[in-house]
């Protein structure tokens, strides 16, 4: 699960498409998982002050993940667990809820401690509150896995904001101009090879958990 949103000057609006994929590929080598194609336009009006971002509503992302999982049910698959590269698709954790409640096995990943867990492995400086939008994960994610996909410029577009209580309402357009929020300038490949890795290591319990339950 991605989005197409605005991720300062340096990553491609498709930076949430290409982590979230990274993120899958990485467990598809440790886990016997199959990989779905990802839905590339999700919840981003946060972002709608800049050209070329593309959003559905909630409404509709809540449809497109029960259907698709309704459709995989049919074909005898009955586990789905979303992976997430967006922070605003708060919807998901509603969907896996109620999911779980009827009795279905589905589960979101990764939470906000597997990215903690994460952080910390991989050396990443910049805290969870500080690192929002296009900040040192993000960019050492791409360095490792997409670095064709960076434009130049990531290594002087710091920027920090991090009372963001009123982002509901003011969008991300209140609290920055470049649309980055966070310290690019930290990112490295290496650190994004071990982010990587370490939710690899985490979804262990996710699998797990799943299993367990069929």
């Amino acid at each position: 699960m991605g989005s197409f949103e605005q991720h300062g000057a340096f990553l491609p609006l498709a930076t949430d498409t290409l982590v979230a994929c990274a993120v899958a590929r990485e467990i598809a080598g440790a886990y016997p998982v199959h990989l779905l194609p990802p839905v590339t336009i999700s919840c981003s009006h946060e972002h709608a002050a800049w050209p070329g971002t593309v959003s559905i509503s909630s409404v509709t992302l809540h449809a497109v993940v029960r259907d698709i999982a309704a459709s995989l049910r049919r074909s005898g698959v009955d586990a789905l667990v979303v992976v997430n590269g967006h922070g605003g698709n708060y919807v998901l954790g509603n969907v896996v809820q109620e999911s779980s409640a009827r009795g279905e096995r589905m589960a979101l990943f990764p939470a906000p401690e597997d990215w903690e867990e994460a952080r910390e492995r991989a050396g990443v400086v910049t805290s969870l509150l500080t690192d929002m939008h296009a900040g040192e994960i993000e960019t050492s994610i791409l360095l490792h896995a997409h670095p064709e996909m960076l434009r130049p410029g990531y290594e002087t577009s710091d920027f920090v904001a991090d009372d963001r209580r009123h982002l509901l309402t003011l969008g991300m357009s209140g609290y920055t101009d470049s649309g980055v929020i966070g310290r690019p300038s930290l990112g490295s490949a290496e650190k994004g090879k071990e982010l990587l890795a370490s939710l690899a290591d985490s979804f262990g319990a996710y699998f797990s958990t799943l299993a367990s339950d069929g």
